[in-house]
């Protein structure tokens, strides 16, 4: 065999073992996005069109996955909650805020889910939720500087009202529409900032 041949059978194996681990990182990603919130590496391997020992070859645990998943989907998420018109009266941006918010929200329930039921088994995951806590903390600061002004409490308050936890109560609990979830926390909040 030639060196070409060698390099070129190399880039292959090269080229099929990404392909591979794509796929199993698309199919914890489908597996959660259909209600499958804690998949097992044999049911993500089995989405995959992979084997098991194929899965732990490329990642060595779950929270390699995790890992994994996160830098695939971060800037994605992320972009789900930023943006959005900033300008306006205090009403007009918390409005703004909480839309957007529940927007992002609605689009990854599933995957905040799935975070919260793994997160006493993961430090990957806690890690990666703390971090998106805070830029949600930050963004929402980016919306309202009148937050500064708050006390500590009142501060701690805003983020419980804005925060996935509140929207899901709202959404699945109470079986409230968006519309009326999106009305309940732009008032609590409009309340609370201007005291």
């Amino acid at each position: 065999m030639s060196e070409t041949d060698t390099a070129e059978t190399a880039d292959g194996r090269r080229m099929r073992s990404e392909r591979s681990r794509q796929a199993i990182i698309e199919a914890a990603l489908y597996l959660m996005n259909e209600g499958n919130l804690i998949p097992t590496a044999q049911a993500i391997a089995e989405h995959a069109g992979v084997g098991i020992r194929s899965f732990f070859r490329h990642f060595a645990d779950m929270d390699t996955l995790f890992n994994a998943v996160d830098e695939q989907s971060r800037n994605a998420i992320e972009a789900r909650f930023l943006g959005g018109d900033r300008d306006g009266s205090l009403a007009d941006r918390i409005l703004h805020a909480v839309e957007r918010h529940a927007d992002g929200y609605e689009a990854e329930t599933n995957t905040i889910l799935s975070t919260s039921a793994q997160l006493w088994r993961s430090a990957v995951l806690k890690k990666n939720y703390a971090r998106y806590q805070r830029g949600l903390r930050i963004d929402l600061n980016d919306w309202l500087p009148e937050l500064n002004a708050l006390s500590r409490g009142q501060r701690e308050a805003v983020d419980a009202i804005a925060s996935f936890e509140m929207w899901h109560r709202l959404r699945y609990h109470q079986g409230l529409s968006k519309a009326a979830a999106i009305a309940i926390i732009f008032d609590l909040l409009l309340v609370l900032i201007q005291q």
